[in-house]
């Protein structure tokens, strides 16, 4: 009878001490070479990760299989599953761990049922433009991650959804699947996306980003629940909750002035929809985020 995986969080990390927390980065030799070059078999209930390996070797244990590592390349494990690791110690790259819920409309790409982020991987990355790209992003992001400068969650997340969209593209370079209309919904979400971007302060309804699609509502929120598993008014309202959420760090803008500014009716109804999407109110929101950016800021 096989063990029990245990689950551990973040490296012992107490999330309820950490507010701030979303994404950590180090690099994969600072960890495994005092564990003897081994991370063993365990899961993380709440964390995606990814390993970006420059060069080196190993095995990666992800799931019931085990394969060998082959620079230069990106190990996905998803939340849940069983996962550990060998290196050799000239191993070079780094592991990228965030909240799974963060991955937001980027992940909601790939979070439907088989796709390239449901289940644990390796990504080989052949050589050419791609490769180049990821490494000179994942290398940002760790420096970024380091220097812990004002404003770094912005590029942060901004390398991050690059990485994932350029990987996801790698994977279907090389992946045997269906084409045709998954691609064509693919290309009518990142539509909708673009256009949700560009007037998602003027609260339209769903009828109009149809319109602008030249679809139906029906249609259109169909193609949307299939690819995202969110309705469109769900894409929209993480678009403006995002907004939100940088305005009130890095603005000194007062509530009623934000929710003036994404289309509310009112301030009262601009924070029940914060607090249900975020736990919080924008006022305790504001005050918990800039108090870790000043210890951030100190720490420095």
């Amino acid at each position: 009878m096989l063990s029990p995986v245990p689950t551990y969080d973040l490296y012992g990390e107490s999330r309820s001490k950490r507010p701030d927390f979303w994404l950590h980065c180090e690099t994969i030799a600072s960890r495994s070479s005092t564990h003897q070059w081994e991370i063993g078999r365990h899961r993380h209930e709440s964390f995606q990760q990814f390993l970006y390996i420059r060069n080196g070797s190993g095995d990666a244990i992800l799931g019931a299989s085990t394969v060998a590592l082959v620079p230069p390349c990106v190990v996905a494990v998803p939340p849940g599953v069983g996962h550990g690791f060998r290196f050799s110690r000239d191993i070079d790259g780094m592991v990228i761990t965030l909240v799974a819920e963060r991955l937001r409309l980027t992940a909601g790409l790939a979070k439907r049922p088989g796709d390239w982020l449901s289940a644990p991987r390796m990504i080989p990355l052949p050589a050419g433009d791609d490769a180049r790209y990821l490494d000179e992003t994942f290398s940002r992001l760790f420096a970024e991650f380091e220097a812990r400068r004002a404003g770094r969650n912005d590029l942060i997340e901004a390398y991050l959804t690059a990485a994932i969209l350029i990987l996801g593209r790698v994977v279907g370079a090389d992946d045997d699947g269906a084409a045709g209309a998954g691609d064509i919904n693919l290309a009518r979400v990142e539509a909708l996306k673009d256009l949700i971007g560009r007037h998602f302060r003027e609260q339209m309804p769903a009828e109009d980003y149809a319109r602008h699609l030249n679809l139906s509502p029906t249609h259109l929120n169909r193609v949307v629940r299939e690819v995202t598993g969110m309705s469109i008014h769900d894409l929209v309202m993480a678009r403006v909750m995002d907004e939100a959420r940088r305005a009130l760090v890095f603005t000194t803008a007062s509530v009623q002035s934000i929710a003036d500014g994404l289309g509310f009716a009112d301030a009262a109804y601009f924070s029940r929809c914060f607090r249900k999407r975020t736990g919080q109110t924008p006022r305790q929101y504001r005050e918990t985020e800039r108090e870790s950016l000043r210890l951030v800021e100190a720490a420095a």
